[in-house]
């Protein structure tokens, strides 16, 4: 339906791009077609799991890409590779035609260079769709083009900057957005949200078991790899499933089973539902306080290929700052701060009231106005 809505409008589909395999990865590593890199620095990974299209519009090779972010598979690539993305609140628009992973936190995104563009291209594809079943009717509220920064109410929250794993460079990138921000009018309060402590449990547990449902259909029969000459059902079923999925996925198809499987359930993803409703409670009720969240997209920069391919745990920490908002259904944006001492990119992320997607673009219009950041790009794509 997204595609259908750009062509509509004269938009020209030029190809597709690499991503982790069924969306499941934060490094572009995990693909049938090998890995994607950085072109900030060839030796790092670009993000996940859009890396692809963060690539294209950082190289040049488009104005528009699309991503489907279901923890921050659009803010974190576009995070690491220095453009704008954005992730819409749930339902606005329609995943008609998107593989599902998790369908209660898969959303359907975008690339740009800067929130102009962002708010154009999602002006075209957002809306109802009949087609599909999860899709909002809810009108979404009006915003001027580009917001005023003054009498806006931010909430900072601590734990995104006191983590462990919080790079000095992005704690500092952050800062300087505070005193931009200030500067300009706004208020911006630091506050310790204990509940984050419990996003990343929360999410993966969600997400897992909807992968192990979702992806059962992958069977040999509709759908996935199927050769013709097996000698029973069986080990049709058990080829496909091997020799059709790389080793993330099957890790995530396991845990997904295993979280879902009678004696578990309650314990595991029954528990995680709960707590799931208790943080959308507690994110609406900051709403009525506060007009945006801001933080990092990612505790750190884009890192090396294979640094965190054998530690899983590591690799799924990289969602820690991003995963709220898919599973409080709440529109983010990713905007480039300043880059790192090494010059790499620094992505930060405001968080919106649901169905106030036009406000967060206003909001990060507003700031692209003072900031440059957005136009860097790595030179030897533009010298």
């Amino acid at each position: 339906t997204v595609v259908d809505k750009l062509l509509a409008e004269d938009a020209l589909i030029i190809g597709t791009t690499n991503m982790d395999e069924f969306a499941m990865g934060s490094s572009t590593e995990n693909s049938a077609f090998g890995v994607t890199r950085n072109p900030w620095n060839t030796e790092l990974v670009p993000g996940g799991s859009s890396g692809g299209a963060a690539v294209s519009v950082v190289s040049g090779m488009a104005l528009l890409a699309l991503g489907s972010d279901t923890g921050g598979s659009v803010r974190q690539p576009a995070s690491m590779c220095g453009v704008t993305g954005l992730k819409p609140t749930y339902g606005t628009v329609s995943r008609y035609g998107l593989v599902a992973y998790g369908s209660s936190l898969d959303q359907i995104g975008c690339f740009t260079k800067n929130a102009a563009d962002c708010r154009y291209a999602f002006s075209i594809f957002q809306g109802n769709d009949p087609k599909e079943s999860t899709s909002a009717t809810t009108t979404l509220a009006t915003a001027p083009e580009v917001a005023e920064l003054s009498g806006l109410r931010i909430c900072l929250p601590d734990e995104y900057l006191d983590a462990q794993s919080a790079d000095p460079n992005v704690v500092s990138s952050v800062n300087e957005l505070v005193e931009l921000l200030e500067s300009n009018g706004a208020t911006v309060e630091r506050h310790s949200l204990e509940f984050l402590k419990y996003v990343i449990p929360t999410y993966y547990v969600l997400a897992f078991a909807e992968a192990s449902s979702n992806l059962g259909r992958f069977d040999g029969i509709r759908y996935g790899i199927r050769e013709q000459e097996k000698s029973s059902l069986k080990s049709l079923y058990t080829t496909s499933r091997k020799e059709g999925f790389g080793e993330e996925v099957k890790r995530r198809i396991m845990l997904g089973t295993f979280v879902l499987s009678s004696g578990y359930y309650d314990q595991y993803y029954g528990r995680a539902v709960q707590v799931r409703a208790w943080m959308e409670k507690l994110v609406a009720e900051l709403f009525k306080k506060f007009d945006f969240i801001l933080g990092p997209v990612s505790p750190f920069p884009a890192f090396k290929l294979g640094e965190k391919t054998e530690d899983p745990l590591a690799m799924y920490l990289a969602d820690i700052c991003s995963v709220l908002a898919n599973l409080t259904r709440t529109p983010a944006i990713s905007i480039p701060g300043k880059p790192t001492a090494d010059g790499l990119p620094v992505g930060l992320q405001l968080m919106g009231r649901r169905f106030e997607d036009h406000s967060l673009l206003a909001t990060a219009a507003a700031i692209q106005e003072l900031t440059e950041y957005h136009n860097l790009r790595p030179e030897k794509y533009f010298s």
